[in-house]
């Protein structure tokens, strides 16, 4: 079953190609969305996909890649669009 996430992750993100692995890591888990930078530093994701590699993707944004730091992360429970069919970056 397909399903949504709105992903809120704080911590240090930017120039560490924080976005660019975790859209590697989507496309593995076959997740589609798209991010977002925001002025204060955090960084909005909106993932949808299978739910096993729906959590998978999860699980990856919560560690980033080595050189990130992941402070905090929020997960809400989002609605399926359909206009999403790749990943944004």
């Amino acid at each position: 079953m397909i399903k949504a996430v709105t992903i809120k992750v704080t911590g240090r993100l930017q120039n560490v190609a924080y976005r660019h692995y975790a859209r590697l890591a989507a496309m593995d888990y076959k997740i589609v969305g798209k991010f977002q930078n925001n002025p204060d530093g955090t960084v909005c994701i909106e993932a949808q996909g299978e739910e096993h590699g729906l959590q998978d993707f999860i699980d990856y944004c919560k560690r980033g890649p080595a050189w990130a730091r992941i402070d905090s992360i929020d997960i809400q429970p989002a609605d399926v669009r359909d206009d999403l069919t790749e990943f944004d970056a």
